[in-house]
């Protein structure tokens, strides 16, 4: 190990069976974390390129149990974004794509940061389960054609070792470890195809569209490598996606995108985008703009809506909380921001804005955190919006009030008028 540092240190390139030594060593725990935590800051400042990087994706890969869903019929579709504030693509995309016809089998994890993940989303409708077994995940998939679970414990544990260890050492925002963490977990998922919404701005790990467009390509190139197809579309992230922000109210936003009631959204343009990537690669469409008008479609004749419930139903959650969103979880208090100057919305600090979020209890800090389904903000201004004194600038919805002078500051000043 201490060779292999060193190496890496110096700026050269693992071997496969460098790689594949180090991926061994760290899930028997014959490797101690500090010399883990050695190799991976070497990693950080000498970086990996692309065949490194697609020999540590697939180490990781294969440091637990793959998914097989070779029994279930046709093209096996997933999709991933790299995270953002407001971005409730999943629970849109993956019923439209089945709906049309596709097949979406997909593992998620759950959301560390600005607002919960898809994981943290659905299980803010009652009941809703995520944890099944392999056997059940295929079960559901071949039922309804879409299933959206927990990760298994034992998919891809190189990868969660090594997660852990980058959270603590500063090495997290490195291109090769955000791609081979991301990748590793897609390919153990089983997927045959991908699509990835790769974000840029304020808002996202990937500032501008340069760092960006540099992910996706190494993230195509990995999952071409490993015989899954690939596609990445690239999305800005300068303002969050949707209005709503926060588990509960991003599923209320969700419904009204469904139900055809948002069809100008930013929301719903990129799960357009998105879509209709995943049925050109299920074969179903002819191309993308094919693709957008298929999930249209699907908007207009209630198809997608439908599909929701029944994979909701399928999960064991509540579908009258969908029918009717005052059942889903509803903070005690909401607080409505003003404007205090007047003038045009030129810039909005995205990550802060999703940090006030997180005060609130609509994301984690930590692992450890609990997230609070029914808080949030709902956005009511965007960018180039022209603003005067008293106008409302959002909502907050919150129940623990400890932070919410803080949050409320935060979001204030992540408003910039000029």
């Amino acid at each position: 190990m201490i060779d292999i540092i060193e190496k890496k240190k110096l700026g050269k390139s693992l071997s496969e069976e460098d790689i594949e030594y180090v991926v061994k060593g760290i899930v028997s725990k014959e490797i101690p974390d500090y010399q883990t935590a050695s190799l991976l800051m070497a990693i950080y400042f000498q970086g990996m390129d692309i065949v490194e990087t697609t020999h540590l994706t697939l180490a990781m890969a294969n440091s637990g149990d793959r998914a097989d869903l070779s029994a279930i019929g046709g093209v096996k579709v997933d999709k991933h974004s790299t995270g953002g504030v407001g971005d409730a693509t999943t629970m849109i995309v993956t019923p439209l794509v089945a709906a049309c016809g596709g097949t979406v089998a997909k593992m998620s994890g759950r959301g560390l940061g600005h607002t919960g993940g898809t994981l943290d989303k659905l299980t803010s409708i009652p009941n809703m389960k995520i944890q099944f077994t392999s056997d059940e995940f295929i079960d559901l998939v071949s039922k309804t054609h879409l299933a959206v679970v927990g990760q298994s414990g034992n998919l891809a544990p190189a990868d969660k070792i090594l997660y852990s260890l980058r959270d603590v050492t500063a090495t997290v925002n490195n291109i090769s470890l955000i791609s081979s963490s991301i990748m590793s977990k897609k390919i153990a998922g089983g997927c045959d195809a991908l699509v990835l919404d790769v974000k840029y701005g304020s808002g996202s790990f990937m500032k501008t569209i340069e760092e960006a467009q540099k992910l996706a390509d190494i993230m195509v190139g990995i999952g071409k490598g490993a015989g899954v197809e690939t596609r990445a579309i690239l999305s800005k992230m300068d303002q969050p996606l949707g209005t709503h922000i926060g588990n509960a109210l991003e599923v209320r936003e969700i419904i009204s995108v469904l139900k055809g009631k948002n069809k100008e959204s930013r929301l719903l343009a990129v799960s357009l985008e998105l879509g209709a990537n995943m049925l050109v690669l299920s074969k179903l469409a002819e191309d993308v703009e094919h693709g957008k008008k298929m999930m249209l479609e699907a908007i207009d004749s209630g198809a997608g809506y439908r599909k929701l419930c029944e994979f909701i139903k399928a999960q064991g959650g509540d579908v009258s909380a969908i029918d009717n969103p005052d059942k889903l979880p509803t903070a005690r208090r909401q607080v409505v921001v003003t404007s205090d100057s007047s003038g045009t919305i030129v810039r909005m600090d995205t990550e802060a804005i999703g940090r006030s979020a997180m005060l609130l209890g609509a994301g984690r800090a930590t692992k450890q955190d609990e997230i609070d389904p029914a808080v949030g903000i709902v956005m009511q201004c965007q960018l180039g919006d022209r603003i005067s004194v008293g106008d409302v600038l959002c909502t907050i919805h919150v129940n623990d009030e400890q932070n919410l002078d803080e949050a409320t500051t935060m979001f204030e000043k992540s408003i910039i008028l000029e």
